[in-house]
């Protein structure tokens, strides 16, 4: 990635100039002839970052993604809680920064802040006065969690399209095989989701690990297969490989991810997202969890008579 001249309105030293909570750039285009400056439109952080994500090295990428993924943690973090969420580095993150024409990470941080007020401002215009917050002010560090869960899970409804929801159902109903790929942290959902459908009696298969038994699953993938990618972050290459078998061989794939920047997003045919802000020292997974028992409801309510018995049985043991 080259390091963009930014066009700024006052001071003239300061690394990007914000106008409205939009950052105004002049980006270097040239050959080896010559070059030319090219001044961009107004645009706001995330909008900038997502045009030139592909220039980003791997590292920077994970820093890309999930500042634009989690403005509101990116506007108000150090870039040292930043790195560790990103699982990068500080002086990625001021590397990052300076790539895109910013003097370091805090002048970075002023644009995120100004998209993140621009971006609610309209929502907390529209709230009611008289609405109460989750907890009191001086909430405790268990309550911070939880209600920083609270707003994952309503931003992932928020978030979540219902023509994405109704193909994935119909991609699960509709395949001769499911496959699950997830693993370290997300092994337990692959593991869940697979529990949740063969409750239902479908053929799921979940890919957890570079073992042998799991690479012999990837190696029955088909076009009848639906590969479904889990991922937080960086995905990891078992998942990634997982997609690319099924895409290659015309199956179908869908991606459950944290991150709309990652590779398991750009292999998914059908995606949802989920929101995974934490203030603790983890990615939180609450709004993944019930985004999945959702997804399991919606399968089970395209044909709850079929399922009925099964599920009947079940809850008998």
């Amino acid at each position: 990635m080259t390091p963009e001249s930014v066009t700024t309105e006052a001071p003239a030293q300061n690394g990007a100039a914000k106008r409205n909570g939009r950052i105004t750039r002049s980006r270097k285009v040239g050959s080896s002839n010559g070059a030319t400056s090219t001044p961009e439109s107004h645009q706001s952080l995330s909008t900038y970052i997502q045009a030139h994500f592909d220039e980003c090295s791997r590292s920077q990428k994970d820093v890309a993604q999930y500042i634009v993924d989690h403005l509101d943690e990116a506007a108000f973090q150090t870039a040292e809680e930043l790195a560790r969420r990103a699982n990068t580095s500080s002086s990625t993150v001021v590397r990052f920064s300076q790539a895109l024409g910013f003097d370091g990470f805090p002048e970075l941080q002023a644009a995120a802040r100004e998209e993140y007020r621009r971006l609610h401002q309209s929502a907390s215009d529209g709230e009611t006065r008289g609405s109460l917050p989750l907890f009191s002010l001086d909430q405790s560090e268990f309550e911070t969690s939880l209600a920083a869960d609270h707003v994952n899970v309503e931003e992932t409804a928020r978030r979540v399209s219902r023509a994405s929801v109704e193909a994935l159902i119909d991609a699960i109903v509709g395949a001769e095989k499911v496959v699950v790929a997830g693993t370290d942290q997300m092994a337990f959902f692959a593991s869940y989701l697979r529990h949740l459908l063969m409750l239902l009696d479908l053929r799921v298969d979940v890919v957890a690990s570079p073992s042998q038994e799991a690479l012999s699953r990837l190696g029955r993938i088909d076009e009848r297969t639906l590969v479904i990618g889990l991922s937080a972050g960086r995905p990891h290459p078992l998942v990634v490989r997982a997609m690319k078998l099924a895409r290659h061989r015309g199956g179908q794939t869908a991606a459950i991810t944290d991150a709309t920047l990652s590779e398991v997003a750009k292999l998914g045919q059908i995606k949802l997202y989920y929101s995974s802000n934490s203030p603790a020292y983890v990615r939180s997974h609450t709004a993944l969890l019930g985004l999945l028992q959702a997804l399991a409801y919606g399968v089970y309510a395209r044909d709850s008579s079929q399922y009925e018995d099964r599920i009947k049985a079940f809850r008998l043991k």
